[in-house]
């Protein structure tokens, strides 16, 4: 067990854990890799933006290293749903609401392990977004498409607003109030993902002056 984190904390990381797992997982089977690669595909989903996190942030070893339980949910997970995606569908609500929870979970994890550290606001809240995006960055490349952090849709812009208020929760509130800090962080993530989802909210895309000039014609 993790015990750098509350028990609450450490049951909603090892959920997203399995969650993100589960996606990297269904990724790499439309790709039609086999079972080695759907293993590795699931696992940098669901460990590598914590990797990449205490890697900077100097937590050696990393946390699947301290905690091997990490690293033998995403492999278990990865089998059980690699078999079961070949007899079933997996059906895609359910995996975008929970890779949103998932979202959420991360960030605020992400923020929170820096912050317990000493580090400045600013760095908790990108060491919050790198956890929560980077597995799925690694996931989208190994696949071969394009990240999903770079398309005009609201993913990382909502990771970026949970860990903001985390953040800033944590300067005001004591911390007999972690578990409402967390809680309202991780709202705050699930509901941009999730509105933007609905209502097909999106970001402004870069347009050349000539594709500008068609649109207005």
């Amino acid at each position: 067990m993790n015990f750098d984190l509350p028990l609450f904390i450490f049951s909603l990381d090892l959920f997203g854990t399995i969650v993100f797992a589960i996606a990297g997982v269904l990724a790499a089977a439309e790709r039609r890799l086999d079972l080695f690669g759907v293993v590795v595909v699931g696992t940098v989903t669901a460990i590598g933006g914590g990797t990449l996190r205490d890697l900077i942030l100097g937590r050696l070893p990393v946390f699947w290293v301290q905690d091997t339980l990490y690293l033998t949910l995403t492999i278990i997970t990865s089998i059980v749903v690699f078999t079961l995606a070949r007899k079933m569908r997996f059906p895609h609500r359910a995996i975008v609401v929970a890779d949103a929870i998932g979202l959420a979970v991360f960030t605020v994890i992400g923020a929170k392990v820096a912050l317990s550290l000493g580090h400045p606001p600013m760095v908790a809240v990108v060491t919050g977004v790198m956890t929560a995006v980077f597995g799925g960055i690694v996931r989208d490349v190994l696949t071969a498409v394009k990240p999903m952090i770079f398309e005009k849709e609201i993913y990382a812009t909502a990771v970026m607003a949970g860990a903001f208020v985390y953040v800033n929760l944590t300067w005001f509130l004591p911390p007999s109030w972690e578990t409402f800090t967390t809680l309202v962080s991780m709202g705050v993530v699930l509901f941009l993902r999730l509105a933007a989802i609905h209502w097909h909210l999106h970001l402004p895309v870069f347009l050349s002056i000539e594709e500008t000039s068609r649109k207005d014609d």
